[in-house]
C-alpha cells in the first residue's frame, strides 16, 4: 500500500466528516449540479420562444386564458421556433448522454472515477454557460449543438459515480450512502425548476445558465482537492479510515478473474428483457415530465414563469418524499418474509408505472383547473418514486457480478426515449392545446401500462444463470494495488451478500 505522505497525515486532522462521506456528498452534489444544468433550458424555453395568443373558447382544443392575478405573465421572448423544433432542441441533450454512457464507465475502470466524473461535469458547466452566446450567434443550430456537447459530458456521471462507490463505500454501507448520492437527481430537479423560475424573472433567461453553469466549475474544483479514484491514493485521509477500509472493501470477495460477460446469455434472458422493457416505460413517462412539464404549464395553462417553476418543482418533491419512503417498506417487505424479492420488485414497479399513468391522463381531464392539475401531476411523479425500490435494484438482484452490465444496457437503452419523446411531443402539440397535450398523456399511459405488464409477468428477483459462470474467486488485497484503485475492476455497484 502506497506510504501516506507526512503532510497528509497532518491535514488529516482537520476533517471531522469520514473521507468516504465526503465522496458521497461531492457525488450528491454532481448529480445535483448535472440535472440543474440539464432541465433549466425547460424553463428558459418558455421565455425564448414567442408564445401562440390564447384561444380559450371552453373546448378541449382551447390554451387558457392567462390568470389575471397571475402577474409576470410573459408573452414569451423573439425567436419563432416552431413546438417540432423545440421538441428537437430540448431532446438534442440526450444525443450525447447515450453515446458517452458505456464509454464513461469504461474510462472509469481504467482510469479512475475522479477525473472521469470531474472533467464529464466540468465540460458539461462550460458548454452551459457558452448556451446564451450560442443562442445569440447561432440561433437553434447551435443551440442544439452545444446541447448535444452538454450531454456528451454529463453521459459519464452515473457510470464513474458507480465505479467510485463501489472502490470507496463497503457493502454494509452501500444502502445509506448510495441513497444520499442519488437523491441528487430530484433534488437537482427541484432546484433547476424553481431557481430558474426566480431567476430568469429576476435577472433574465441568460443569468440561469450562468448560476447553474458557475456553480459546476465550483463544485468541480472542490472535488478535485478533496476527493480520490480509491482510498490508497489520498494523501490526506484519516490513517484510521484508511486501514478501515482496506479492511472492509480488501476482505470482499472479488471475481476479479471473471469470464468475457456473457453477452448471448444476457440479451437472450426473459427477465432481462422484462427490465429493459420496464426501463423504456419509466423513462418515456419520466423524460416527457422533466422536458415538457415546464412547457404544458406555461403553454397551456399559461402560468407565469415564477409560478411554473414552483409548480413543476412540486411533482419532483413527491417524488424525492416517496423514493426514500418506498425503499425503507421495500426493504421491510424482504426482511420480514411478508413478499418475497421478486414480487416485491414487481409491486414497486406496477405501482411507479400503473398510478403515474391514470394521473397523468386525469391531468388532462381536469382542463384548466389549475390547482387539480398540479395536485394531479404531483401525485403521478410521487408515485413513480417507487420505481427506485422497484426494477431500479434489479440488476443488483439479478447478477451480482454483471450488474454494471445490466444497468448499463437498460439505463443506456432507455435514454433512447429521452431523445425520442421531447421531439414526438414537439410533432404532436403543434398548436399547444389542451387535446393535443391530452393525446400525448394517452401514449405515454399506452407505453408505461404496457412495460409495466411485461415487467409483472416476466421480471426476476433471484439471481440469474448467467451470472454463475466458472471463475476464480480472490479476495481483494489492497496492499498489492499500488499501481490501480479497485475501482478499475468494479463492474458498478457490486454487492456481495
Amino acid at each position: 500500500m502506497t506510504q501516506q505522505p507526512q503532510w497528509g497525515i497532518s491535514l488529516s486532522r482537520f476533517f471531522v466528516i469520514p473521507q468516504r462521506v465526503i465522496l458521497a456528498i461531492m457525488g450528491f452534489l454532481a448529480i445535483l449540479n448535472a440535472y440543474t444544468m440539464r432541465v433549466c433550458l425547460s424553463q428558459a424555453i418558455t421565455v425564448l420562444v414567442i408564445k401562440k395568443n390564447s384561444t380559450d373558447d371552453g373546448s378541449d382544443t382551447a390554451i387558457c386564458e392567462p390568470d389575471d392575478l397571475d402577474e409576470g405573465s410573459s408573452n414569451g421572448g423573439n425567436y419563432e421556433w416552431s413546438e417540432e423544433l423545440q421538441g428537437l432542441i430540448l431532446s438534442s441533450f440526450y444525443i450525447g448522454y447515450i453515446v458517452t454512457h458505456i464509454p464513461g464507465g469504461l474510462l472509469a475502470e481504467k482510469f479512475g472515477g475522479k477525473w472521469t466524473l470531474g472533467l464529464g461535469i466540468l465540460s458539461t458547466a462550460v458548454f452551459t454557460m457558452l448556451t446564451p452566446l450560442a443562442i445569440e450567434k447561432g440561433d437553434s443550430d447551435w443551440l442544439i449543438v452545444t446541447r448535444v456537447l452538454m450531454g456528451l459530458g454529463e453521459g459519464t456521471t452515473f457510470p464513474a459515480l458507480s465505479v467510485l462507490l463501489a472502490a470507496w463505500v463497503p457493502s454494509n454501507e452501500r444502502g445509506k450512502l448510495g441513497a444520499l448520492v442519488l437523491g441528487g437527481g430530484q433534488v437537482g430537479t427541484i432546484m433547476g425548476n424553481l431557481l430558474s423560475g426566480v431567476f430568469i424573472e429576476a435577472y433574465g433567461w441568460e443569468f440561469v445558465f450562468y448560476f447553474f453553469g458557475g456553480l459546476g466549475c465550483i463544485w468541480f474544483a472542490i472535488f478535485v482537492f478533496l476527493c480520490y479514484s480509491d482510498p490508497t491514493s489520498h494523501p490526506f485521509i484519516k490513517p484510521s479510515e484508511r486501514e478501515y477500509l482496506v479492511k472492509e472493501i480488501g476482505t470482499i470477495s472479488r471475481n476479479e478473474d471473471l469470464p468475457p460477460t456473457p453477452w448471448k446469455a444476457i440479451l437472450t434472458n426473459l427477465p432481462m428483457f422484462a427490465l429493459v422493457a420496464a426501463q423504456i416505460g419509466h423513462d418515456w413517462g419520466f423524460y416527457i415530465m422533466v422536458t415538457d412539464l415546464p412547457k404544458y404549464m406555461a403553454d397551456v395553462l399559461q402560468f407565469s414563469i415564477k409560478a411554473n417553476g414552483l409548480y413543476s418543482s412540486l411533482p419532483y418533491i413527491m417524488m424525492w418524499i416517496v423514493s426514500v419512503g418506498s425503499g425503507f417498506v421495500a426493504d421491510w417487505m424482504i426482511r420480514s418474509g411478508w413478499m418475497s424479492t421478486t414480487n416485491t420488485r414487481k409491486l414497486m414497479t406496477g405501482l411507479a408505472a400503473f398510478g403515474p399513468a391514470v394521473f397523468m391522463v386525469g391531468a388532462s381531464y381536469a382542463g384548466c383547473d389549475r390547482v387539480l392539475v398540479v395536485i394531479l401531476f404531483t401525485i403521478c411523479m410521487g408515485l413513480m418514486g417507487a420505481y427506485y425500490a422497484g426494477m431500479k435494484l434489479s440488476p443488483l438482484d439479478m447478477s451480482p457480478n454483471y450488474a454494471g452490465t445490466l444497468m448499463a444496457i437498460t439505463n443506456g437503452i432507455g435514454a433512447i426515449t429521452g431523445v425520442i419523446t421531447p421531439y414526438l411531443v414537439g410533432v404532436m402539440t403543434p398548436n399547444a392545446s389542451l387535446l393535443e397535450w391530452r393525446l400525448v398523456f394517452w401514449v405515454a399511459f399506452g407505453v408505461l401500462c404496457v412495460t409495466a405488464v411485461i415487467y409483472c409477468i416476466w421480471a426476476s428477483g433471484e439471481v440469474q444463470p448467467f451470472n454463475n459462470a466458472p471463475i476464480q474467486p480472490r479476495t481483494v488485497d489492497f496492499e498489492a494495488q499500488e499501481r490501480k484503485p479497485e475501482a478499475g475492476k468494479s463492474r458498478g455497484l457490486e454487492q456481495s451478500s
